[in-house]
């Protein structure tokens, strides 16, 4: 390895490439949903409902990968955004409202 690695992003990268990062990237980012499930006591840490957070993970990662791409945005950059995909489809739709009503009002 003789790229200069700064963050820990950089280092995911560098070791097992672009899609891995993103997978670990996807799971994290429903892995912190679960255990803030967890901490509102709607659901067990070890349950089987930990089960099915992976076919979540992965789908949020392809479709993340995808806006990624057609955003050009570069390979951490794009982690970030996967990550931040996990918020699920109603946290993505409140932080798109949230960004739409900011860009009206500057309009005005």
């Amino acid at each position: 390895m003789s790229q200069e690695i700064f963050a820990l992003i950089e280092l995911f990268n560098a070791w097992f490439g672009g899609a891995a990062t993103t997978m670990i990237g996807a799971l994290v980012g429903r892995l912190m949903w679960h255990t803030n499930e967890v901490r509102k006591m709607r659901r067990k840490f070890f349950g089987k409902e930990l089960f099915w957070e992976i076919p979540i993970a992965v789908g949020m990662a392809l479709i993340g990968a995808a806006l990624a791409s057609w955003l050009a945005l570069e390979q951490p950059m794009a982690s970030g955004l996967i990550a931040l995909a996990d918020l699920g489809p109603r946290g993505s739709e409140v932080l798109f409202m949230r960004w739409f009503a900011a860009k009206l009002d500057r309009q005005d």
